[in-house]
């Protein structure tokens, strides 16, 4: 019987390798499959069936798979033992043997099936060339559209992908509109439906205010300040220890900048955030006292095992040291990653006389 004749494919395979590098082999391999479905779908055939493409000539082979029996009950799958021999002879019973079919209008379902099968592998390659692209491009900042805003989600056009910004990544004060430019940083690069990439966007990460202050200070960028740690309650207040091993560099005066030009892009980026930039210190009290800033400090007492201190400041600064709503002192309990127990001296003192054992104010990581 004649083939199916395509050397078209062929050559359209071997140019689509040339430039996209998707092996041959590979797409033929899933033309074949799909003709296979295809076959059944489109003749509701029932038997067991197997194609074949000449990866030379593009010659589309079909077979059906039958069973060798004595008597045949199901002309679908089974051909008896005499006619069977006549393909060859050597054959036998319980053999199984391809019987070459060309069914009416099948080089039309081929061409179809084929065309299809060649734009999924299309697809599919570019989905793993933007996938990679962004993989390595994860904890970078991008800049895009806003296509979509609404409380659960807002869609962020990125040229060739979209970003995704759940509401846990939003910044609580900011409104978020259609068609408005947004920065945001990528915290991670999934597969969705399909296999089709996701790129998971913030603007509520603390490493969002970390990249935003590598591109607005050199010195970080070139690292000759480095970012010791950051918290951050975003929309509101954000504290980051910034540490230089040369004496010679104030850190946190060339991350402010002259006039504090330099922390307020960064500021401005965040819509208003207000940004606390201190000096780390390998001295626990002296880190933590600096953490606590804008309160004046009296006396930190550290017990290094439980990462613990106590913190003592004059009466008028407590409300100050403690924050609105304890903001201050939480955000320096993350920064330092030390458990804080901030009291007024009045207190202290109270506590001395009366009950030494007594802790108040806690604010824990």
């Amino acid at each position: 019987m004649k083939a199916i004749d395509n050397k078209e494919l062929i050559l359209a395979l071997e140019e689509l390798e040339k430039e996209k590098g998707i092996k041959k082999e590979y797409v033929l391999e899933s033309i074949e499959t799909a003709l296979v479905t295809a076959y059944k779908r489109n003749f509701d055939a029932l038997e067991n069936v197997k194609v074949d493409i000449d990866q030379q000539t593009g010659a589309t082979h079909i077979y059906s798979i039958k069973d060798i029996v004595e008597n045949v009950r199901d002309e679908v799958t089974e051909i008896s033992l005499k006619d069977a021999q006549k393909i060859n002879k050597d054959l036998k019973i319980d053999d199984s043997i391809e019987v070459e079919i060309v069914p009416k209008d099948f080089g039309r379902i081929a061409a179809q099936t084929a065309k299809q099968v060649i734009v999924q592998k299309l697809r599919e390659v570019e989905r793993d060339l933007i996938f990679n692209e962004y993989s390595e491009r994860k904890s970078e900042i991008v800049s895009g559209i806003i296509q979509k805003a609404d409380r659960n989600i807002v869609v962020v056009d990125l040229g060739r992908i979209e970003g995704i910004m759940l509401s846990k990544e939003q910044i609580p004060t900011e409104k978020y509109k259609v068609n408005d430019k947004i920065k945001a940083y990528i915290v991670d690069v999934e597969r969705g439906l399909k296999g089709a990439p996701q790129v998971m966007i913030s603007r509520s990460h603390p490493d969002f205010v970390r990249k935003l202050l590598e591109f607005e200070i050199p010195e970080i960028y070139e690292g000759l300040i480095e970012i010791k740690s950051i918290s951050r309650d975003a929309g509101a207040r954000s504290k980051v220890a910034v540490y230089s091993p040369d004496p010679n560099i104030d850190p946190v005066g060339s991350c402010v900048g002259n006039k504090g030009v330099r922390i307020q892009n960064v500021i401005n980026e965040l819509n208003g955030e207000k940004i606390d930039v201190i000096e780390w210190d390998e001295d626990p009290s002296i880190y933590i006292a600096s953490a606590l800033l804008p309160a004046q400090i009296l006396a930190v007492d550290i017990k290094e095992e439980e990462k613990f201190a106590e913190v003592i400041v004059p009466d008028d600064q407590l409300s100050l040291a403690i924050g609105k709503a304890g903001q201050n002192a939480r955000l320096a309990a993350k920064l330092t990653n030390w458990k804080i127990d901030i009291k007024s001296e009045s207190q202290f003192r109270e506590i001395l006389q009366n009950k030494p054992n007594e802790s108040n104010g806690e604010v824990e990581e």
